[in-house]
């Protein structure tokens, strides 16, 4: 364990993954005496010298009440950096009743793109209050134009941009100028008289080009760039497929306005991620770990009774073969095999087709190739698992008495080659239908593709046996 913020008795031990440590204790103890006793300034010098992350910790370890008084009394640099560290769903709670000012002067000395997401987190009214008295307003109010999850929304504002006619060493030039205020420039834009893009340069192109070039010469023609309106989700999936580090973005009238840097594609594909985990899982993407009862309950409660249902009908399905099961009872200890290798089957195969769909791998000329390779492989796999329960069942007749074991072996092998290719089959199209129309394909992994699957599998089973057991 190591101590990562440490003053004269006051000390915090860094907490793995948010998991609350006992050691800690005595410090959340402490502190919570001094915010009631008003010791601000004592308690402000003791923690001088913590970590952002530290800080974040104890103030999603303290009472609401008490972390918010605590977050009023930090300076604006210090609380700066606890806002970086903050978790989103923190930010809006923690500062929802601090003022107008202290919020302007904290992100104030914020760059316009990281003051823009933290203003996302606040209610509207609130949100517009602070962007008019930030020093880059325009920049700010320019960003709150767009419509959240898209490319003006997220895109930095920061880029080097210059005419056709610049020669390579003015470009070197002004490429240095902005090299402290950009920090990290990979590619210089061209443009024309109006301001539209028209071409790239990478910075080596650059540095190796004669220097009495002019860009327009050299320039990469084949810009590709994405509209202000366009989801980020979007953006991700043109920069993965065109190998982008960096994607321009522009207006409607096709004047060049802002980036999406590296780091930003990184946060979308997180983000991306964590959504489709969510919907995967039959949650809402909205979903948060601090979510009050009534928020959890509204946004599971619809997953769960879309199951029910799925599992009332899958219930339906095995009493109508209630003579069947009378006639043979060692049916019943087949259902859960069945049902089971029939969820996983469908889990596998929408997995990979939500994944190429997420990736802009799975593109829509080869569909009928990978749909055939889906059912080649499960086929396979069916025909792999069938003949291993046709052994086990083989296996298990010389142990105990099983009526015409053959039979039943060739009936259960049967069912499983059929259910494990219809699932997967269900599977790898489902995602694929559901982007056709416009939903989230990942909704296709969680309740639908195992209750579709559930009931397919039981009806198929049933078939099977009836055809090959009980005939």
């Amino acid at each position: 364990m190591t101590k990562s913020a440490e003053a004269p008795n006051l000390v915090w031990h860094r907490e793995p993954s948010n998991e609350p440590l006992p050691e800690n204790d005595d410090t959340l103890v402490l502190i919570r005496d001094m915010i009631k006793a008003g010791q601000k300034n004592e308690l402000i010098e003791l923690m001088r010298r913590w970590d952002p992350v530290d800080a974040m910790q104890l103030l999603t370890r303290l009472r609401l009440k008490h972390a918010r008084k605590l977050f009023r009394w930090l300076p604006a640099n210090p609380s700066i950096k606890v806002i970086a560290a903050l978790k989103p769903e923190y930010r809006s709670i923690l500062m929802e009743e601090a003022t107008i000012e202290q919020l302007r002067d904290i992100l104030a000395g914020l760059d316009p793109e990281d003051a823009n997401e933290i203003l996302n987190e606040f209610p509207e009214d609130v949100a517009e209050e602070i962007a008019r008295r930030l020093p880059d307003v325009e920049d700010v109010s320019f960003r709150q134009t767009f419509a959240d999850d898209s490319a003006g929304r997220i895109m930095a504002r920061k880029f080097v941009a210059l005419p056709e006619t610049c020669l390579v060493s003015a470009a070197i030039t002004q490429i240095r100028s902005e090299a402290a205020r950009i920090r990290k420039i990979f590619t210089v834009y061209v443009v024309d008289a109006n301001g539209k893009l028209t071409g790239t340069v990478e910075v080596g192109k650059l540095l190796l080009a004669p220097a009495n070039d002019q860009l327009g010469k050299i320039m990469n023609k084949d810009v590709v760039a994405v509209s202000a309106d366009m989801d980020q989700e979007e953006v991700l999936r043109i920069a993965r497929k065109r190998d982008m580090r960096t994607v321009p973005v522009i207006d409607a009238e096709g004047k060049l306005v802002g980036r999406v840097t590296p780091k930003q594609l990184t946060w979308i594909a997180s983000e991306e991620a964590n959504e489709d985990m969510l919907l995967m899982s039959g949650l809402s993407a909205e979903a948060k770990a601090d979510d009050t009862v009534t928020r959890i309950v509204r946004g599971r409660l619809p997953w769960l009774l879309a199951g029910l249902i799925g599992s009332s009908i899958a219930a339906t399905v095995v009493g109508s073969y209630e003579d069947q099961l009378a006639e043979a009872a060692i049916l019943a200890a087949f259902i859960p095999v069945t049902m089971s290798l029939a969820g996983n089957a469908g889990l596998q195969a929408s997995a990979v087709a939500v994944q190429g769909l997420a990736t802009g791998a799975l593109w829509s000329g080869d569909i009928v190739y990978r749909l055939l390779k889906e059912l080649a492989a499960a086929m396979i796999n069916g025909a792999a698992a069938g003949a291993i329960l046709a052994c086990l069942v083989m296996t298990a007749s010389t142990v105990v008495v099983i009526e015409d074991p053959l039979r039943l072996a060739l009936a259960t092998s049967m069912s499983l080659l059929c259910v494990c290719t219809l699932a997967a089959m269900v599977g790898a199209t489902m995602p694929l239908l559901l982007d056709r129309i416009g939903i989230d394909p990942a909704m296709a992994i969680g309740v639908f593709i195992t209750t579709s699957n559930d009931v397919l599998g039981v009806l198929i089973f049933f078939v099977m046996a009836t055809t090959f057991y009980l005939g």
